[in-house]
């Protein structure tokens, strides 16, 4: 499968080049410079993006303003217009997936209404697909449009469009995966890592959330992604209902009491 993707050089895109490229044949898309094997077109130029895509299976979408505080005119140029180009570069250029990076923060505000007791093990609040979307920042208002933008080529143009709702996929390495010190629990504040227990989507379940999204047999899906965390507050499970994926990796829940203390079980 010959896969484009977009924003290749972010976090998302990037891990996906290190760890997809054993299975499929990615096209980095980025702006200038390109990476290795990639082509060169902005969000804002449907024919470049078209020509980009030509001969491809499918698009992941990643590119765009990915800043939850990013201001409107780089939220619409990038995350609207740009996720519009996109979608119609993919359908005339006769790609017939597109896997669009959506976020969890569609659904913001019911998190900030539960938080922090959400966070908790053993809270029953989960957060899923039958919940409205409230979106916490003009970010994620541009994602319910790319979602919905997806669902209407679904519609009208037979396109196949799975989107994730992504977790908190963080720069730091997988426990393990690199040197000791720099792994996501020993680099990150403990008052964030509260949330990070209920949110962390690993690397290595990051590229197997988007091989899943690659492959299922659907027309259209929405799917939260996290790793098996101890704590969910989204429905991950849809996700293995409706795509297939089966997260391996899961954050330690011995990690913090309401203190930040570090007990190990």
């Amino acid at each position: 499968m010959l896969v484009a993707v977009t924003g290749a050089r972010g976090r998302i895109g990037t891990i996906l080049r290190a760890r997809l490229a054993d299975r499929y044949q990615i096209r980095p898309v980025t702006r200038a410079p390109a990476v290795d094997r990639g082509v060169i077109a902005e969000l804002a130029d449907a024919d470049g993006l078209a020509a980009a895509f030509r001969g491809c299976d499918a698009v992941i979408h990643l590119g765009g303003a990915a800043a939850t505080d990013a201001p409107w005119d780089r939220v619409l140029a990038d995350n609207i217009a740009g996720c519009r180009n996109v979608f119609e570069a993919a359908r005339v250029s006769g790609v017939r997936r597109v896997v669009f990076a959506s976020t969890n923060h569609v659904v913001g505000m019911h998190e900030e209404d539960a938080r922090p007791e959400l966070y908790e093990l053993g809270v029953p609040r989960v957060i899923g697909l039958g919940d409205d979307v409230r979106p916490d920042s003009l970010y994620g208002v541009s994602k319910v449009f790319g979602e919905a933008f997806g669902r209407y080529h679904v519609e009208r143009h037979g396109m196949i469009c799975v989107c994730l709702r992504i977790g908190s996929v963080v720069a730091a390495p997988d426990p393990g995966d690199g040197p000791p010190g720099t792994d996501v629990w020993s680099v990150t504040p403990p008052e964030v890592r509260r949330r990070l227990r209920a949110t962390w989507l690993s690397h290595r379940d990051c590229a197997g959330l988007f091989a899943a999204a690659l492959e299922a047999p659907v027309r259209w899906a929405v799917a939260y992604g996290t790793s098996a965390n101890p704590r969910q507050i989204w429905d991950v499970a849809g996700a293995r209902d409706t795509i297939g994926f089966v997260p391996v990796d899961s954050a330690p829940a011995w990690l913090w009491s309401s203190t930040g203390s570090e007990v190990a079980e």
